[in-house]
């Protein structure tokens, strides 16, 4: 999907949160760089790729790689921690595909400014009934003759949780080869190789980088290894917004699995702003 006019200001905030929560030097010079490059913006773009643009300027005047390394790392330890001690109480995987949804919340995106709190809220709050749309027994159907599964992962600290999804995938599914995709560079508080590894991934799943920094999946931009990973995989599951703007135009059948967090994605999917979705969807 092009980039919409109203998330030309989430755009913008992105960068004055990041220089905020990094204590960047000379930030009004920042923002004049990424105006500049706005005023050349190209609207056939994704707003997953122009995010990925802006966020390198932001590297570039931060002088760093990975300007949340620290607090990424924090997330993930947290939600280690918290799926360790509540593993035993989501044995299912529609149990499992609920709380990843809910958790899918972790977001340093400006129009979420209390994280932690709407964190838990959510976690709280998990159960069926919570969901707009929850296409599981659809998903059993497909991962019953699949063998090869994409999962395309989101942000930092609920990838534990996407972890738990793959372990009852491979439960239900053992015959099943299961690939976690991850961005190929740091961008806002999106999974890493490094993220992943820290969770323990490998030990369920082939972790692949994508190959690319946009906030999403952009398959133009895409590494060659990894759209022959997306070519061959029988089922795919892409996890958060990001992954569903790039994606929702391919005809490739994907189960989205999201917080429905802005009014644009709620007026694409057709529900409210703060579903929680687990939707099989198909471009037509």
């Amino acid at each position: 999907m092009n980039i919409h006019p109203e998330c030309l200001p989430c755009v913008v905030n992105q960068a004055v949160r990041t220089a905020r929560m990094t204590g960047a030097k000379e930030p009004e010079e920042l923002y004049r760089k990424i105006f500049a490059h706005m005023s050349q913006l190209d609207f056939q773009k994704t707003n997953p790729e122009i995010i990925g643009e802006t966020f390198a300027i932001i590297k570039a005047h931060l002088g760093t790689d990975d300007p949340y390394r620290d607090t990424k790392a924090r997330y993930n330890r947290r939600f280690m921690d918290w799926v360790a001690r509540h593993e035993q109480s989501i044995p299912t995987l529609e149990d499992a595909l609920m709380y990843a949804a809910a958790a899918n919340i972790i977001d340093f995106n400006p129009v979420h400014q209390d994280v932690e709190a709407q964190i838990h809220r959510q976690l709280a709050e998990v159960n069926e009934a919570r969901f707009a749309r929850l296409d599981t027994d659809l998903l059993r159907r497909d991962l019953s003759t699949a063998r090869t599964v994409l999962y395309l992962g989101d942000n930092c600290g609920e990838i534990c949780f996407d972890k738990l999804v793959i372990q009852r995938i491979r439960e239900a599914c053992p015959h099943c080869r299961v690939y976690f995709g991850v961005r190929g560079q740091p961008v806002v508080n999106d999974a890493t190789a490094g993220d992943a590894a820290m969770v323990g991934m490998e030990e369920v799943a082939t972790v692949i980088p994508n190959g690319d920094g946009s906030l999403g999946t952009v398959l133009r931009r895409v590494s060659p290894a990894f759209l022959d990973i997306w070519r061959k995989a029988d089922v795919v599951i892409a996890k958060g917004q990001g992954n569903y703007e790039s994606l929702c135009q391919e005809s490739k059948p994907v189960y989205f699995l999201m917080t429905v967090k802005c009014g644009v994605v709620a007026r694409m999917t057709g529900y409210p702003q703060g579903s929680l979705l687990c939707m099989r969807q198909i471009a037509e």
